[in-house]
């Protein structure tokens, strides 16, 4: 793809964290933007922070089909087609299998799962007439499990494998398909986490480096920035990420696991009590604005 001046990139969860940044820097490099996300008001002082007719910003829920097929139009309408996707918009639960909401995971797959496949649905028909790219956001978790959080790890894992699906269906029409695989990114999310959960604090400073580190949002913006106009089948924040890839077979097998798993007779049960305690199995800002 080269250069994105003048193309025309859809973002959902776009109004805070990596779909922010992801924004601001392809609207410095001449970009139209289409910029989704449920939370209306950060997605508003974000659109009048970076200001012009080049941006254009509709409040939708990427778990409503409908909607996404109406930001769609939208977009095609306000800028004659879309170029590229960024399926950007995910949540995050706490908790074991045992004590995590059930509400909370049903709520997790339909936005991280179902969401996707929204996105991608409602986007497709002007991203194939543009030979265009979508780059659906997985994570390391995809990669390797992490206890506490069974549900992202399984709906960062799916949305992997249908980022590969696609790429087989839509690459002979000139579509490129990538998947954004990160470790832990100083986003909102992160944040909430480690404000709620003493114990997470404490697991990552127990993982091994590098796992133990947290990048910054405007590195992995820079990244996702890269991997776009690469039209990259995979974008990793940071580049070890690409590792763990490989390693993805060792990784379930007991001695890949081993680093985690002796963790978990201690730490546990203490987050699961930390979850029981908050009455809540996401983020108190996240409850409010997908609960509705």
């Amino acid at each position: 793809m080269g250069s994105v001046a003048g193309k025309t990139v859809l973002i959902t969860g776009a109004a805070r964290g990596v779909g922010a940044e992801v924004a601001g820097r392809l609207h410095a490099k001449g970009a139209n933007l289409v910029l989704t996300d449920l939370d209306a008001d950060p997605l508003d002082e974000l659109g009048a922070g970076l200001r012009g007719d080049r941006v254009h910003t509709i409040v939708a829920d990427v778990r409503d089909l409908t909607a996404m097929q109406a930001a769609a139009s939208s977009a095609v309408q306000r800028f004659g087609g879309i170029d590229v996707v960024l399926a950007n918009a995910g949540i995050l639960t706490y908790g074991s299998v045992l004590e995590v909401q059930p509400a909370a995971f049903r709520t997790l797959m339909d936005v991280n799962v179902t969401g996707v496949f929204n996105t991608v649905r409602a986007t497709l028909p002007s991203v194939l007439d543009r030979r265009g790219y979508v780059l659906i956001v997985s994570s390391l978790a995809a990669y390797a499990a992490a206890p506490g959080l069974a549900p992202y790890n399984a709906s960062k894992a799916a949305v992997e494998h249908f980022a590969n699906a696609l790429r087989l269906e839509v690459a002979h029409r000139g579509v490129d398909v990538g998947s954004a695989h990160m470790s832990w990114i100083d986003t909102p999310l992160v944040r909430d986490i480690q404000a709620d959960l003493s114990t997470f604090g404490e697991f990552l400073s127990r993982l091994p480096l590098p796992l133990n580190r947290i990048t910054s949002v405007q590195d992995c913006g820079a990244a996702f920035v890269a991997g776009i106009e690469r039209r990259s089948r995979r974008v990793n924040c940071p580049r070890w990420v690409g590792v763990p890839r490989w390693l993805k077979p060792l990784l379930s097998m007991p001695i890949g696991e081993r680093p985690v798993a002796g963790l978990v007779p201690d730490l546990l049960h203490r987050m699961d009590a930390e979850v029981v305690a908050l009455g809540r199995s996401m983020g108190e800002r996240t409850e409010s604005v997908e609960g509705r």
